[in-house]
């Protein structure tokens, strides 16, 4: 696509200068707050200075400090970016617009573990939102130990603070983006999912969106202080300093990254409460009550949620690095008992629902509704018990054969399709995300436009979820809504989910 020097568009801070493709403006690079450097890394976002002139806004800019991240086999490049781009004025946006006026917005915060991503990867192109009339931001975020390590002088959550205060940099701006700064849609997937229920749970961010879709995420994801406070004094000892900000502040971020590399193998599990993520990262949010407990008291109840999962989540996870079918019947108990108080019932519940599952089937069903579902199903209960707004619920099962053909339904696997981007050439091939086979034809155009209908009218256009019936649009080649998918797993969870949602942390 050609691209020419786009139009000039004044924000509150300074003119920036974007691209102009095809139809469509794309503005790079936008700082929502100031530059991160010693000390101001463990502050609540700044407000970035005024500038004089034009900025340029029409190439990519830095991203947050990151290590390189790779799952086995499969190729996540275009989900994981190029990693790492050197420059501290990284809280930046990058908006995607048709330039009317009064248009739905969008806002999305990328997944990564919390340790990686940015709005450079190729998956996250809002080129088809705007082609649909939307304006598609997406957005960096503090990462790793600058954003979510728990330190004694420092704010929780600095990560979580950086997405609010780019909310606000929406209202006060893309009104001349051609945005309707009073209809946002705050979208993400993963870890940035999981940021979005800590979103919903924070009172600062009351009013600054109208909708919320949580893809893959869990409002029961938080860890307690205790929790965090072990990941401190592992990335303290491994830096060989105190625990306290004025220590950290003094490290350089190529140290930060590279302690945070190192933090993997933490048990977390106290005597009241699991590992959220069981082991994958050692970063989550850190709060006083789960995202679903707060919600169920109310908090966001005027926004509209649409949150779901993928149906073999756990895949990504086994299949990449050769642990799917090696798994055994030690792998699948061990699974459980990272994640559930009674793993043996958890286990026998599995089987009987799962009479022909081999152990790896087995193993990743427990590892995605430990990570994803349970949690995603708690929230979206919370939120439905609140008649003020709508509460859908999606289940992606369109299978890749990547991996000779084992990859399946994954972790990721619907973002291609959300982002109607699935033609691209690196998602492709055999050891590409969506595998070898083409998609069926109108998947993508399908699920983009549900996503669009959602932020547009508040209705993705199926019944929706109520602690009852639980109402699941399942997605695939074919879409049918069926009732309490897998009753009897969920059923299994439901009382380790009511201890997540009771016990606190900060």
């Amino acid at each position: 696509m050609n691209h020419h020097p786009g139009p000039i568009v004044t924000t509150a801070q300074g003119a920036v200068r974007g691209l102009r493709q095809g139809d469509i403006s794309v503005f790079l690079n936008i700082p929502y707050a100031a530059p991160l450097r010693g000390a101001s890394r463990f502050v609540p976002p700044q407000p970035h200075e005024p500038w004089d002139g034009v900025r340029d806004a029409t190439v990519p800019g830095p991203t947050a400090p990151q290590s390189e991240r790779k799952l086995g086999r499969i190729d996540m490049s275009p989900y994981f970016g190029p990693g790492w781009s050197r420059g501290e004025d990284y809280l930046t946006v990058n908006v995607f617009t048709p330039q009317a006026g009064d248009l739905p917005v969008m806002v999305f915060v990328h997944g990564g573990g919390f340790v990686a991503g940015s709005t450079r990867s190729a998956m996250y192109d809002g080129s088809a939102f705007a082609r649909d009339s939307v304006v598609l931001v997406t957005l960096n975020y503090r990462l790793g130990i600058a954003g979510f390590l728990d330190i004694p002088g420092a704010p929780a959550n600095r990560g979580l603070l950086d997405v609010v205060a780019a909310l606000r940099w929406v209202r006060e701006n893309i009104a001349v983006f051609g945005g309707d700064p009073h209809n946002v849609t705050l979208f993400g997937q993963s870890a940035g999912a999981t940021i979005i229920g800590g979103v919903l749970a924070t009172p600062e961010a009351t009013g600054l969106f109208r909708r919320a879709i949580v893809q893959s995420g869990s409002g029961l994801g938080a860890f307690t202080t205790e929790q965090a406070a072990r990941v401190t004094q592992a990335a303290a000892g491994a830096l060989g300093i105190g625990t306290d900000v004025d220590a950290f502040a003094n490290i350089s971020d190529e140290r930060l990254v590279e302690a945070a590399s190192r933090l993997v193998g933490i048990d977390l599990r106290t005597d009241t409460a699991r590992d959220p993520l069981i082991g994958l990262s050692p970063f989550s949010l850190v709060l006083d009550t789960q995202p679903a407990e707060s919600v169920a008291a109310g908090l966001s109840a005027d926004v509209d949620l649409l949150i779901g999962t993928n149906t073999e989540e756990g895949n990504l996870y086994l299949v990449p690095v050769d642990k799917y079918a090696t798994s055994t019947a030690w792998d699948v108990d061990d699974a459980a008992a990272r994640s559930h108080p009674n793993p043996a019932q958890l286990v026998e519940t599995y089987r009987k629902a799962r009479p022909e599952a081999s152990f790896g089937e087995l193993r990743s069903a427990v590892m995605g509704d430990a990570l994803f579902s349970a949690g995603s199903r708690a929230l979206a209960g919370a939120h439905a018990a609140h008649p003020e707004s709508a509460t859908f619920h999606y289940e992606f099962a369109w299978r890749s054969h990547a991996l000779d053909g084992q990859l399946g339904a994954t972790h990721a696997m619907e973002l291609p399709f959300v982002f109607d981007v699935a033609h691209l050439p690196r998602l492709s091939g055999p050891v590409a995300l969506l595998g070898p086979d083409k998609p069926p034809a109108d998947l993508a155009a399908r699920v983009h436009e549900v996503w669009v209908r959602f932020a547009r009218t508040g209705d993705p256009g199926w019944g929706p979820y109520d602690n009852e019936r639980r109402a699941t649009m399942r997605i695939d080649a074919e879409w049918l809504q069926v009732d309490d998918p897998r009753s009897e797993e969920r059923q299994a969870w439901i009382r380790t989910c009511r201890a997540g949602v009771r016990r606190g942390g900060r």
